[in-house]
């Protein structure tokens, strides 16, 4: 057994007391930020417990990243929060450079499109954090979860059948949890990343530091996104925020070490643009931000996983940050719920960091160089819609030959407009929606459906042709999305395309392709 030691811990864990000890639970999460609660959610929706703390004696305050980028989008529909997050959101204005007083030039700085039947989600959504870290926890709160707060995880040890951890409230109580697997999402500061020796490294990025706040602000309009250039390169730039009445996310930059108390924030401000100090009636939040870049050297440590500022800390130029890290928590979830629910071997787990780390590294190195580049324009290639993982460990491309204008194994699954055979429209979003695998069955095949699992929690399959389909086409937006030749697609429960084949020999392809996602699952019963 491994002691790990995260702060002033006991050289072992005291023994519980009976009368404070608590269910053991299947994950013990730390850090109820975007990452911590995503997880808990898609946990939760797959039967999985899940014990979720924060040390702070609320979630955390301020608008910070403001962009849901269209992937995370679709993670969000598919958790069930997409509808809330779009009411307390809404899209970026455009930037309005200011000059003695005056509205000089007025462009565009997030670049979206229209939405299109395959990607029904074009541009990023604009909602503050803090309200965004609400939605989440509502959802959880409606699946039967919840938030322990003032409450961090002080030491913990592991060994083969799971993890014991240490926990200290505000009081200074201390109680165990006891947990399968402990998943680290406490931000880029990780203690438990520290606790397990796993170091961080990754590009320079100029030094500085720059003042973020969130102002309510009267007089300025609320139709652009406001910024004052200084000759000598000092900039304010004020955000309306979507879903408040008067409130500006502000980040000023000068070059000096700023000064986050109230007055100062205001007088920062105003000598900076047209505005006067008494129109910034109050200063909600304020915060001093240094940007870093880094990347753990690995994800997974026995029974401790690290997922989003954890495992990986960006600039916030291209707004990846936050999106990344709640995709973390969306491939890990299902991975979990493989394990503790269908019987999939540990080994599983394992993919994560193989399917995540490149996509990080790649992120990272997206937002350095928009950083270093000072550029303040975001496009569509931002919006992660093309991520995938063509050469993930968990991708079966079976084809020998890729049909023209048909997805890859490793690619997102593309969205279609259909409708079920009584006319009643419905989206294949719709039916991917949930914890299970989709097969998608294109054109005629002789797929044996008995070879297959059974459990509607585990596999459902939608067939898309023959006498007796479960889906029609009418607009051909299916085809436009999947081609025109027959075959079988399997989409994961996060959405990718884990496996493609051909329509001939449909059966061993099939069955060849479930068995590295569903080992031994149907032959055992979930707990």
């Amino acid at each position: 057994m491994e002691l790990n030691n995260v702060k002033d811990v006991p050289a072992a864990l005291p023994a519980e007391p009976a009368a404070t000890a608590g269910s053991p639970v299947d994950v013990l999460i730390t850090g109820a930020g975007p990452t911590g609660i995503a997880l808990a959610i898609d946990l939760a929706r797959r039967g999985v417990t899940a014990l979720l703390v924060e040390r702070q004696d609320r979630l955390s305050p301020g608008a910070r990243g403001t962009g849901v980028q269209p992937r995370t989008q679709e993670v969000y529909e598919d958790l069930g929060v997409i509808e809330a997050a779009r009411a307390a959101g809404g899209p970026y204005p455009k930037m309005a450079r200011w000059e003695d007083g005056r509205m000089t030039k007025v462009s565009d700085m997030i670049i979206g499109g229209e939405p299109t039947p395959a990607r029904p989600y074009a541009s990023a959504l604009m909602i503050p954090q803090w309200r965004n870290l609400e939605v989440l926890r509502d959802r959880l709160t409606e699946l039967g979860g919840s938030v322990l707060l003032n409450t961090e995880v002080t030491g913990f040890e592991q060994d083969a059948d799971g993890v014991r951890g240490l926990l200290r409230a505000a009081d200074g109580s201390l109680r165990t949890a006891h947990a399968r697997y402990l998943v680290a999402a406490d931000g880029g500061r990780s203690t438990i990343r520290r606790a397990i020796g796993v170091g961080m490294d990754g590009p320079s990025l100029p030094t500085g530091a720059a003042l973020l706040a969130d102002l309510a602000i009267e007089g300025l309009d609320r139709q652009h996104w406001h910024r004052w250039e200084q000759p000598n390169g000092a900039f304010v730039m004020l955000l309306p925020l979507a879903g408040t009445t008067d409130h500006f996310q502000c980040y000023v930059v000068d070059g000096s070490e700023p000064d986050t108390a109230p007055d100062a924030v205001r007088a920062a401000v105003a000598a900076r643009t047209h505005l006067t100090v008494e129109q910034i009636r109050e200063v909600v939040w304020s915060s001093v931000f240094r940007p870093k870049a880094g990347m753990a050297d690995s994800f997974r440590a026995g029974r401790v996983f690290l997922a989003g500022d954890a495992a990986h800390i960006h600039s916030p130029a291209g707004g990846q940050g936050l999106n990344t890290s709640v995709q973390d928590a969306y491939n890990l979830g299902w991975k979990l719920g493989q394990v503790l629910r269908h019987g999939a071997p540990d080994a599983l787990l394992d993919s994560y960091e193989a399917e995540r780390r490149p996509i990080a590294a790649r992120i990272l190195e997206t937002s350095s160089r928009l950083h270093r580049s000072g550029t303040m324009k975001r496009g569509r290639d931002l919006h992660q819609l093309d991520i995938g993982y063509p050469e993930g460990p968990l991708t079966r491309e079976l084809r020998p030959a890729v049909p023209e204008g048909a997805p890859r194994a490793g690619d997102r699954a593309p969205d279609a407009p259909c409708a079920t055979p009584d006319g009643t429209p419905v989206r294949l979003f719709d039916l991917f929606r949930g914890p299970h695998f989709t097969l998608l069955v294109l054109g005629e095949t002789d797929l044996d459906t008995t070879a297959l699992p059974t459990d509607r929690a585990l596999l459902r399959t939608v067939r898309a042709a023959g006498p007796a389909p479960d889906l029609i086409d009418p607009d051909g937006h299916l085809r436009d999305a999947y081609g025109t030749a027959p075959g079988l697609y399997l989409i994961r429960p996060d959405g990718y395309i884990a496996a493609a084949t051909p329509a001939t020999g449909a059966t061993a392809h099939a069955t060849d392709a479930l068995r590295p996602y569903l080992a031994d699952t149907t032959a055992r019963t979930a707990r």
